[in-house]
């Protein structure tokens, strides 16, 4: 039996150590074992989020923590503001506008990022902003906002609070919570955070909390007072995923051993340095441009000349390399390469030597060998340094 190559954007792969962590037997939430499981493991999770706040777990898939975000902080007739420059940030809209918050859609091209300049233009109309939403990583087009420059504008603008997404980016990407002003951050288990899907991560800031606590939240599971009251004796308000934090406490760990999380943040970009040069060397083109590129996750377009569909199911059945389709009007037009959590150079060298199998067996013209050839060089480079 083969092993699939999963080169998705989440779920990802899993380190044995972390699966051998879950494997652990479990105990109650409400005991002292547990107490200091959550205690420690919150407190290691921090730096990933560049936060000296406290780390929330939610028994949930992220969408649950974006949509308690939302539900905390805004009440129904109030305005907000919800970059979408893909299918996640429609997410963001759908949830506010099922909560009846009057919806400000700032909408870009897929592919496209938002620039401080564009957000500044259009919060410039605009009156009482209640909250600003955005993904940080949009997981649908490889495409990462300028948080830190948004965050910003935000602040200078309004007196709205800055909620980001970061489910496909949190653990790969630079994440500076505190410093740039971020209000709540939100992300997931099962993508960078190289977990099983089931655990949500959430932090809120000083301003945020003062904000939901004025906030007549309908929410009863999703309550993050309730969380932060919980958390402060080590617990969780309801049963939490127990073998998941065993797991993100390993997470931790490994990232520790790897030399702490700005090695880890080096090795996503490194990837994505190898993946995009690898893609330019087979003449196949990337949805988005150098200087918004995700460090998680990159979106190729069809190589010409192919049906993408029928490539896709080719490389998983003959070569057992598994990447992702795409989203919405993009499905036939773009896959996506998930590089991130467990994965490492080696792996991309894996997956675009496979791929290019794949491009032979469909009589793609390149020149063979290009792609990986290219994805060297920029790993040989990067190792000289």
């Amino acid at each position: 039996m083969y092993e699939n190559v999963l080169r998705h954007p989440g779920p990802t792969p899993i380190p044995k150590k972390v699966q051998l962590a879950m494997n652990q037997d479990i105990y109650s939430h409400r005991s002292n074992e547990f107490v200091e499981l959550y205690r420690e493991t919150t407190e290691l999770v921090k730096p990933i989020f560049g936060t000296k706040q406290d780390i929330l777990l939610l028994p949930s898939g992220g969408t649950a923590a974006l949509e308690a975000a939302a539900v905390n902080t805004v009440s129904a007739g109030e305005d907000v503001v919800v970059i979408t420059v893909g299918a996640f940030g429609d997410y963001f809209v759908s949830i506010c506008e099922k909560y009846g918050f009057n919806v400000h859609k700032l909408e870009k091209e897929w592919g496209q990022a938002c620039t401080a300049e564009e957000l500044q233009q259009f919060l410039k109309p605009l009156t009482n902003i209640k909250a600003v939403f955005v993904t940080y990583c949009e997981t649908s087009t490889g495409i990462l906002n300028p948080i830190a420059e948004l965050a910003q504008v935000v602040r200078n603008e309004t007196d709205a609070l800055l909620i980001v997404d970061g489910v496909s980016c949190i653990g790969g990407a630079p994440a500076e919570m505190d410093a740039w002003g971020i209000d709540i951050l939100v992300t997931g288990s099962q993508k960078a955070m190289m977990l099983p899907p089931g655990l949500s991560l959430v932090s809120v800031s000083d301003r945020a909390w003062k904000v939901i606590e004025e906030n007549k939240a309908p929410s009863y599971y999703l309550n993050l007072q309730s969380y932060r009251s919980w958390a402060e004796k080590g617990m969780t308000p309801n049963t939490p995923a127990i073998t998941l934090i065993y797991g993100l406490n390993e997470v931790c760990k490994l990232i520790e051993e790897e030399g702490g999380f700005a090695k880890t943040v080096s090795r996503h970009e490194l990837m994505k340095n190898m993946v995009r040069s690898a893609m330019k060397a087979l003449n196949i083109g990337l949805l988005t441009d150098d200087e918004h590129a995700s460090p998680t996750i990159t979106a190729i377009m069809a190589p010409e000349g192919i049906v993408l569909g029928d490539f896709l199911t080719h490389l998983k059945q003959q070569y057992h390399l598994d990447f992702a389709g795409a989203l919405g009007h993009l499905q036939g037009k773009v896959f996506r390469f998930g590089h991130m959590g467990y994965c490492f150079p080696s792996d991309v060298l894996q997956a675009v030597s496979l791929m290019e199998a794949g491009l032979q067996d469909f009589s793609y013209n390149f020149e063979p060998g290009a792609g990986v050839r290219a994805a060297h060089e920029v790993f040989l480079a990067a190792q000289r340094k």
